[in-house]
């Protein structure tokens, strides 16, 4: 029997789900995967940036796949997914944490590396800064 908490939200449970099942299968991990994404692509992309990837960078990928695949709208807005982001990894720190993960911005470099497209705003090379 599962355990409900007063403040858990569907979207706590589904990716609690997620994390479940991460490494079962690659269909059940990446099931909100864009179509020609794959967990070679990520890798190879990664290594040219010289980034080497381990279980939690695709955790992470994971729930920026997911966030996408639910908040299906042209223009992602990204203060909502930072926040969510930030929400999801809390007990690890949350941005701090994904900054780790990701050295280029765990919305801009992370969104890139899960095959999805780059929220506007995530890349500000003119502010030097990075989402």
């Amino acid at each position: 029997m599962a355990v409900v908490l007063k403040d858990t939200t569907e979207d706590d449970v589904m990716m609690a789900n997620l994390i479940r099942d991460y490494g079962k299968t690659a269909e059940a991990a990446y099931r909100f995967a864009p179509q020609d994404w794959s967990e070679h692509y990520a890798e190879r992309l990664a290594h040219e940036q010289g980034l080497a990837l381990n279980a939690d960078h695709f955790e992470a990928m994971c729930a920026l796949q997911e966030y996408f695949a639910k908040h299906d709208k042209p223009d992602v807005r990204i203060r909502e997914l930072h926040d969510a982001l930030d929400e999801r990894f809390h007990g690890r720190g949350g941005m701090r944490y994904l900054y780790t993960l990701f050295p280029g911005g765990p919305v801009a470099q992370g969104c890139q590396l899960a095959g999805l497209p780059i929220p506007a705003g995530a890349l500000s090379l003119s502010f030097g800064s990075v989402q």
